[in-house]
């Protein structure tokens, strides 16, 4: 007789963790509340793009928002064929998001099915072989076996059937634990990612339109050392905490999408960028002009909530940390300040 599995991801709610929790929440009844429908599904589609372009580029895919644009629109892109698959993909697996049940482990092979197909030659089937997750020059996780693999994932999705924490915490863990496992043979960074929007998309639907993905991609060494951090302490609770972080930035920056307001900094970041020109400014010249010291602080409060909004840009999106990285205005915040 096979007995129920006791499986439960290994964590703890911090302080810090329960702060953003309420945070999230607080910030998510008010975003609910003032959203106008047709203005939603701009701001579906919008950052659907942001969403899609954030978590390829995480891969090494460097296709701009405006390429995933035209390829959502049917235009002709020139460009890698394997990257234009990729957002082609993408777009499928996001279009059919609705339609997946996060706690059925079907429904992940079918949207990996989606997602890898004509990338890899299994696409929508659980690895054969051993994988590792490589580091700049060293392997800094090797997987469980392959033999191992349907046993974790079909705990894994017993757990998350029958867990009673919070979905911002049950997605998170879920993340975290579907990484350590590795379970396909490439794919799993965008899945993992796509899988946590879902569970929170059954939440509350505002999380189909908050580019959550987009910001991960602009901490992307913090992601990745998150989730090393983790697997070193055998918790979740760094990668929880990390997550928590990206998700309460991501949804405070969507807050002026939906109403005229930003912060006070945000506010005047876009003024600092309005008169800037096409050329754009560097992180040090924005720096110097917001009178700012603080380097943590700026791109905290005012670099990633403009970002995540889509009301400045990097002129290098495909290096978010070059040395030749500028940031720019965009339409959407010349208008936020014309609402001013």
């Amino acid at each position: 007789m096979k007995t129920e599995s006791t499986y439960q991801p290994p964590f703890t709610i911090t302080a810090l963790a329960l702060r953003h929790i309420a945070d999230i929440s607080e910030a998510v009844g008010r975003i609910s509340a003032l959203t106008d429908g047709a203005l939603d599904l701009r701001l579906r589609r919008l950052n659907r793009i942001r969403t899609i372009q954030g978590s390829l580029a995480i891969e090494g895919n460097t296709l701009s928002e405006e390429q995933i644009t035209a390829i959502l629109d049917g235009k002709h892109v020139i460009a890698p064929p394997r990257e234009i698959q990729e957002a082609r993909n993408a777009i499928a697996a996001y279009d059919l998001l609705e339609d997946w049940n996060p706690e059925r482990e079907k429904d992940m092979l079918k949207a990996h099915g989606v997602l890898m197909a004509s990338l890899i030659d299994n696409a929508g089937s659980y690895r054969q072989g051993g994988v590792g997750v490589m580091g700049e020059k060293t392997v800094v996780h090797m997987a469980p076996p392959a033999g191992r693999v349907p046993h974790l994932m079909g705990d894994l999705f017993h757990w998350l059937q029958k867990a009673d924490h919070h979905p911002l915490v049950a997605s998170s863990a879920f993340h975290y634990e579907f990484e350590f496992i590795h379970p396909f043979a490439d794919g799993n960074g965008r899945m993992g990612r796509l899988w946590q929007t879902l569970i929170l998309s059954r939440w509350n639907p505002l999380f189909l339109r908050i580019p959550v993905e987009s910001l991960v991609y602009a901490h992307q060494q913090e992601y990745y050392n998150a989730l090393q951090q983790s697997t070193q302490q055998g918790l979740v609770t760094p990668f929880l905490e990390f997550m928590l972080t990206m998700i309460r930035d991501a949804v405070l920056g969507s807050t002026p999408q939906v109403a005229p307001q930003v912060t006070p900094q945000v506010e005047q970041l876009l003024r600092i960028l309005s008169g800037a020109g096409e050329g754009g400014l560097s992180r040090k010249e924005l720096l110097d002009a917001s009178g700012l010291r603080d380097r943590k602080s700026f791109a905290d409060r005012w670099l990633a909530p403009a970002l995540a909004a889509g009301f400045i840009e990097m002129t290098l999106p495909g290096k978010p940390h070059s040395r030749l990285q500028r940031y720019k205005i965009t339409p959407s915040g010349n208008r936020i300040l014309g609402l001013k």
